[in-house]
């Protein structure tokens, strides 16, 4: 509601929070408190078992890429085995043949030599040879080829000094004519029958090299790992990239697979970490070299770090949402209980609390309840106390008005009898008894603008004939307000303060100015006099009591402002416009009320 411009209204004292405070709120709030703490305890729990699982995890990844290509070469070392038992029994099976039959150049031989060949698809060649590197027999039957330096091979040489079966390095057989087959030689020195004689002669069996070839070259040791094959003399039997060890463009450490028949270890020769697994076949010595990189194994450990990052963000992420709403959950009933006793501590005190939630918040809501239940009974009984003493105050005033006055306007109308002022103490007579009866007004404590202004109308008549005409006075108000309604005796105690402290003093004619209106839904009436004014520390202390006046009827300026505060609100009453010697103007402003709506609030504040 909109208020006259230019005027000052006392204000309810109020507060003011910072923005430091309003952050050390938040901070200190019990729904951020619950989100951090939950978060970071599950947080650090997370990174913890995140960091634990990656050391456990790695380390495991290591430990099974080793042993994984340790099973693998166990692996392909077994089938290597299996297959040069396999070509030693062929070989052991044509040894029996040839020496069990009772001559060399026998066509049993041939059949059965036929037999042998057929049963096995790597056999390349069977053949029989003299220690002088001369050809006795053989099958598939083929010509010989004329210097072939027989007797300066491998096979050759390491045969006619040992019983036992030797394996040869992987060669091109160039023995026969028109057959270049890269082959395993296995011989050894056997005794057969020629022409009834016993001779000593070397048994050669040639296995096609492409079965071993087959089976090496299906080890897959990761992404760039592989497996190779050495002989007990450190010659390459098989590499997966022989053509550029051959070329110098790579290079194998083999010193340390020498030294050992069965091992596993690190190996950074080449400039790059590789895991070496060694094993060694028995029947040929053949060492199986598996070679893994540590960079794919790091590839590993990095994916699984990666795994555990993502891992970790949606820990976090579900951590976060999870303990948003947990934290809401547990703070919302306490943000409602803490609203609910801001709106009770802004005045409202007719606001229940209905919170559900956690025992404890429920048992404080109910609590507070009923301690609001009880603060409103408190409320009202004080109200109460207050009215009847306020009107208790008002009646014994009213009741009073101030005897001084009348034994001054009774000896006032005896002077004027005393004269025979006849037509002037009738006057005086009627607007004496005019103004009780408005006083009175039969107990009512609401009367109309008309009547109040008639009241001061005759006590303003009543005072001009005691002061003897020193001051005249005008009244003027608009139609519309004269049916409105107001608390009686507003207006005197305002036109006695301005007669005793601004007129009487004065040795000119004084003028008092009434004026009623209506402005915004407001009634406005302003008393004005030309009288000697006020300071301004006066005018302060005028509504807060410490400026006091013994003379006038005893119904004082404070007591009007606080009655028009307690029925209409703080926010009317009274504002003053004062300085010395200029004169002072009184404004009293309130909302304009039909009689009808005043009664009725007048009827609901007796009944408190």
């Amino acid at each position: 509601m909109n208020k006259p411009r230019g005027y000052f209204f006392p204000l309810r004292p109020g507060s003011r929070k910072s923005g430091r405070l309003r952050l050390s709120s938040k901070l200190r709030s019990i729904q951020l408190i619950i989100m951090l703490t939950f978060m970071a305890v599950t947080a650090a729990v997370a990174v913890i078992v995140s960091v634990m699982l990656y050391g456990k995890f790695a380390n495991t990844a290591e430990e099974n890429a080793n042993l994984n290509m340790q099973q693998i070469i166990e692996q392909v070392n077994y089938n290597l085995e299996l297959y040069v038992k396999g070509m030693g029994s062929i070989f052991a099976t044509a040894e029996k043949q040839i020496t069990s039959t009772p001559s060399i150049d026998s066509p049993l031989l041939y059949e059965r030599m036929d037999t042998l060949m057929s049963s096995r698809e790597d056999l390349v060649s069977v053949a029989v040879f003299t220690p002088q590197g001369q050809y006795v027999v053989g099958t598939p039957g083929q010509t010989m080829r004329m210097n072939t330096g027989l007797e300066s091979q491998s096979w050759f040489t390491t045969a006619k000094h040992t019983s036992e079966i030797s394996y040869s390095a992987p060669h091109i057989q160039n023995l026969f004519k028109g057959r270049y087959t890269w082959v395993v030689s296995i011989s050894k020195l056997i005794q057969y029958r020629e022409n009834g004689e016993l001779r000593t002669g070397v048994l050669l069996l040639d296995f096609n090299f492409r079965t071993i070839d087959e089976l090496s070259k299906q080890v897959k040791l990761g992404k760039r790992g592989y497996a190779y094959i050495l002989d007990p003399l450190g010659n390459i039997v098989y590499h997966p990239q022989q053509q550029l060890i051959y070329a110098g463009l790579k290079y194998e450490n083999v010193e340390p697979v020498l030294e050992y028949a069965y091992r596993s270890y690190l190996d950074e020769s080449t400039g790059e970490k590789r895991f070496i697994t060694v094993r060694t076949l028995a029947q040929t010595g053949w060492k199986i070299v598996g070679v893994a990189y540590y960079d794919e194994i790091v590839t590993t450990k990095r994916d699984l770090n990666q795994f555990l990052a993502w891992f970790l963000g949606v820990v976090l992420v579900c951590v976060i949402a999870v303990s948003v709403f947990l934290s809401w959950l547990i703070a919302s009933p306490i943000r409602k209980l803490e609203r609910t006793v801001k709106q009770v501590a802004e005045g409202d005190l007719n606001t229940p609390i209905n919170v559900s939630g956690a025992y404890e918040v429920e048992q404080l809501s109910r609590r507070f309840n009923m301690m609001l239940q009880r603060i409103r009974q408190l409320m009202e009984q004080i109200i109460y106390e207050q009215e009847t003493k306020r009107k208790g105050e008002l009646e014994v005033l009213q009741s009073q008005i101030n005897p001084h006055f009348l034994y001054n306007t009774l000896n006032s109308v005896i002077r004027l009898a005393e004269r025979g002022k006849t037509d002037e103490v009738v006057t005086m007579i009627q607007s004496l008894s005019r103004f009780f009866r408005i006083s009175l007004s039969k107990g009512k404590n609401i009367i109309t603008i008309q009547e109040e202004l008639d009241h001061i109308r005759h006590y303003l008549v009543i005072q001009s004939f005691r002061f003897r005409n020193k001051f005249r006075y005008e009244i003027t108000a608009q139609e519309e307000v004269l049916e409105c309604q107001t608390i009686k005796l507003i207006l005197q105690p305002i036109v006695e303060n301005a007669l005793y402290h601004g007129i009487e003093m004065m040795p000119d004619e004084g003028l008092i100015s009434i004026t009623a209106g209506l402005q915004d839904g407001l009634i406005i009436i302003r008393v004005s006099d030309n009288g000697l004014g006020m300071s301004k520390e006066t005018v302060n202390g005028i509504l807060s009591g410490s400026v006091k006046s013994t003379s006038g009827s005893g119904v004082g300026v404070r007591n009007v402002h606080e009655r028009i505060g307690l029925y209409y609100g703080r926010e009317y009453g009274l504002a003053f416009q004062s300085e010395l010697e200029e004169g002072t103007v009184v404004t009293i402003v309130f909302p304009a009320r039909p009689a009808g709506e005043a009664m009725d609030e007048q009827k609901e504040e007796t009944n408190l």
